[in-house]
């Protein structure tokens, strides 16, 4: 007769248990942040006022007028040499407030980061900051205009502000991540907080705090095409505004989105390029 078939202890054994994750106060924050906004969502489309909206000759329309913009372009109330002069004013106006930016968050994420301050002057200065990028750029060129009324000074100020807080927090992060053995080495030769920043930190984070300020680079031009029309900044972006808002020329607009575009579509080539060669 056949024996019958052994059982092994592992067939036996209870099946495995599904690991759950539990619920922290961070996850309940999240999904009730959710929740709400997507309640008020629904209630927000079922109480909107469509009694007088046309849907399908508005999106005709919509259509037309883009037609209108990207494929009828055209110079009426400036020539291209303005249009030119106009993308430089933009591009000098993000590329200072990246500068300046840049130099003060350097100095100011040594002090957020972990691994080279104490946690109490690291948590005190990333509060700061997460204050400061919590309000959003046009709001603190406002505020700046105040003093410094409607112009590239309050721009440049705004952005400036926002700029810091945002590179203070990459750096900070970038530094973070450096290994502590090669910190540590440099510590037990006797050498000092400088050395250890000059030495170790900047030169194995110097991918990264590359990578970052071109990345705010390109925000920033974008911004200043904005500022250019809100804040009275100057620029590519007032000539937008001047053409959408006082001459209504659509067309117009057509071409000073195409000038945005190229400078974009460069700036992204030089991108890639920097950080290619980083890379080696």
């Amino acid at each position: 007769m056949k024996e019958p078939p052994r059982i092994s202890p592992a067939m036996t054994s209870a099946p495995a248990m599904i690991k759950t994750k539990k619920l922290t106060k961070s996850n309940i924050v999240i999904r009730t942040t959710m929740t709400v906004l997507a309640l008020l969502t629904i209630y927000g489309f079922f109480t909107f006022n469509n009694q007088n909206l046309k849907f399908w000759p508005s999106l005709m329309a919509t259509f037309a007028n883009f037609k209108t913009v990207f494929i009828q372009p055209h110079f009426n109330h400036f020539t291209f040499s303005q249009a030119v002069e106009g993308v430089t004013v933009t591009l000098a106006l993000g590329l200072l407030t990246t500068i300046v930016g840049a130099v003060v968050a350097f100095f100011l994420s040594l002090l957020a980061a972990e691994n080279l301050t104490n946690k109490t002057t690291s948590n005190i200065v990333k509060t700061i900051v997460a204050i400061i990028r919590a309000v959003p750029t046009v709001l603190w060129v406002l505020i700046f205009a105040i003093a410094a009324g409607l112009g590239s000074v309050a721009a440049v100020i705004g952005m400036s502000f926002h700029s810091i807080s945002y590179l203070t927090k990459a750096y900070s992060e970038s530094f973070e991540e450096i290994d502590e053995g090669a910190i540590e080495a440099l510590k037990a030769t006797g050498a000092g907080w400088w050395q250890i920043v000059f030495q170790s930190i900047v030169p194995n984070a110097l991918t990264s705090l590359i990578s970052w300020t071109f990345m705010r680079f390109e925000v920033n031009f974008g911004v200043a095409v904005a500022m250019g029309a809100a804040a009275g900044a100057g620029g590519i972006g007032y000539e937008m505004f001047m053409a959408g808002a006082f001459y209504f020329d659509i067309r117009e607009m057509g071409t000073i989105t195409y000038f945005i575009l190229a400078i974009a579509i460069v700036l992204e080539i030089l991108s890639t390029q920097i950080k290619a060669r980083i890379r080696i």
